[in-house]
């Protein structure tokens, strides 16, 4: 089996140019900054050596500039009152500030700011914590640093009975995957509708607690997320009006029991009759219980090989190839995973209630984690056993396995919402593979499903290292983000490169949701301290700048 690589930034130029130093600010200010903001945290925590710097630059760029991207430091501090001083400095000097938890937010920029030479908090350095884990409330309150691997083992360490909810691959921050409306796979696979209870620092150095958190004394911070009058936590999603410091995230008590199945399916042209049967199942939430996928069979097949492995030319594979794949790996062209839950007999009735469901569509195979057994002979199993373990709150990396698909693998997405139905599904289906065969990109893609809706998440693998590689993906995606764009299908998370491309696309009224974005940033923000740029948010200063 091939083993999941470790994912670090690219190599890059032994020296920049020169400092890239953010717009408006003079190399005078920002060592005036750089200076005070050592008082406050030391030394120690506040670097602007390239070295350093360096490592925060986007691991899987698709620009050609070297530092389109780049910040210009970065700062450890330690906790909530630290943000607030360098907060309160950036607003003196207007140097720009970009927080981020972990910076594993691969394939939308990893911890690079949208703007060049903006400053980088990195908060999982030193806030790391685990502050709570209640076992009787299912909740824990966690700080920015705190990976799904670090919850995971501390619930462990104390024996609760609590699953989490962890997206794909689990190396990344709690907090910086619901901000950035990540998603996971059990019945908790909504992570931004269970987070509770948030701690903000503002753009001019304030503090609030959201929620419950507003009474003095409350004990329900993490159990209400709202409280009286408006409710702005999700203020503070994908957007620059805050940095969270603190966030609740409500925990899956373990059920009696699960299993997981998989669900092969012959044709490409099955799709929307898959989506279909897959609707009246999910919608109430039984007997499909979690977060279903319906992966293809160029991403499974990425889990388990090499592109090499089965074709080594140029454009894309062709058909009698992925044949020789299904064949060889017991896989269909579309395959489907999910998981039980609950005491065997309700299991058991499920199971069979989605087996004869899906039955109806000629050439469907039906497994489950006790009839096909993960062997080195059946390597097509690997991505059941692995999804069981995403599906049952234990958090992997397996899915990195997918870099291993070409050599210097990067991954750019595209991933539109829609109506979890049939023919949308196919419409986009048929509009993504026409699009990456002309660019001769690989169509590794997976349909997740909420209740209502659908995320069609394409995996753009490429060559970081080659610059056509890298410009030919970039050209793809913004040819896809119009025509989806023009057909009613939106993206929901984007790269620092597409931020601006894709806002414009929510334009109805005369782009109403952007100017009432612009509002609220120049309200709260009046200084665009904070990660101009983001979501295509842009400060007054800063807007139509180009930058």
């Amino acid at each position: 089996m091939l083993t999941s690589p470790l994912i670090s930034p690219l190599a890059h130029p032994e020296a920049p140019p020169s400092r890239v130093l953010p717009p408006d600010v003079s190399e005078e200010s920002f060592a005036a900054a750089f200076g005070a903001v050592r008082a406050v945290i030391g030394d120690d925590n506040v670097h602007d050596d390239f070295e350093t710097v360096s490592r925060y630059y986007d691991a899987f760029p698709v620009t050609d500039g070297e530092t389109d991207f780049a910040p210009s430091g970065v700062v450890y501090p330690a906790t909530t009152e630290d943000v607030q001083a360098i907060v309160r400095i950036a607003n003196e000097y207007l140097v720009p500030l970009h927080a981020f938890s972990t910076g594993r937010n691969l394939g939308y920029g990893g911890s690079a700011p949208r703007t060049a030479g903006t400053l980088l908090l990195d908060l999982g350095k030193r806030m790391n914590k685990v502050l709570e884990i209640n076992p009787k409330y299912a909740y824990a309150l966690v700080e920015p640093g705190v990976s799904y691997f670090d919850l995971y083992n501390a619930i462990q360490e104390q024996g609760y009975a609590l699953w989490i909810d962890a997206p794909d691959l689990a190396w990344g921050s709690v907090i910086g995957n619901t901000l950035d409306r990540g998603v996971g796979y059990t019945p908790y696979g909504n992570h931004d509708m269970w987070k509770s209870g948030l701690e903000v620092v503002l753009p001019d150095g304030d503090v609030l607690r959201t929620g419950m958190g507003g009474l003095p004394g409350s004990n329900t911070w993490q159990l209400f997320s709202p409280s009286f009058g408006p409710q702005p936590d999700n203020l503070f999603v994908q957007s620059n009006y805050g940095i969270v410091t603190k966030m609740g995230i409500q925990l899956l008590p373990t059920p009696p029991d699960s299993l997981t199945f998989q669900i092969t399916f012959e044709n490409a042209s099955d799709l929307s009759a898959i989506i279909d049967t897959m609707l009246p199942l999910r919608i109430n939430m039984a007997p499909l219980q979690n977060v279903p996928v319906l992966r293809n069979i160029f991403l499974d097949a990425a889990q388990v090989s090499k592109r090499s492995d089965w074709f080594d030319g140029v454009g894309p594979i062709p058909e009698k190839v992925v044949e020789e794949m299904k064949r060889e790996l017991n896989l269909g062209y579309w395959n489907f995973y999910g998981t039980c839950y609950g005491p065997r007999p309700v299991i058991d009735q499920y199971i069979g209630m989605i087996e004869d469901a899906f039955s109806q569509i000629p050439g469907a195979k039906f497994y489950t984690t006790e009839t096909r057994p993960h062997t080195e002979e059946d390597r097509g199993a690997h991505t059941l056993h692995d999804r069981h373990k995403i599906n049952t709150g234990v958090p992997t990396v397996e899915e990195a396995n997918v870099f291993n698909w070409i050599p210097n693998a990067g991954h750019f997405f595209f991933s539109p919402i829609s109506a979890p139905d049939g023919a949308d599904a196919e419409r986009q289906f048929q509009m993504v593979k026409k699009r990456a065969d002309e660019f001769e990109k690989d169509y590794c893609a997976q349909f997740v499903v909420g209740l209502r809706e659908m995320h069609h998440i394409s995996l753009l693998l490429y060559d970081t290292r080659d610059a056509d590689h890298r410009r030919g993906t970039l050209g793809l995606v913004r040819e896809l983000i119009d025509e989806a764009a023009a057909e009613g299908y939106g993206e929901y998370r984007s790269h620092n490169v597409l931020n601006d491309q894709i806002a414009a696309t929510y334009s109805w009224n005369d782009n109403a949701q952007r100017r009432f974005n612009e509002k609220i940033k120049d309200a709260l923000d009046p200084n665009g301290i904070l990660n101009p740029g983001k979501s295509g948010i842009w400060p007054a200063r800063l807007r139509g700048r180009g930058l």
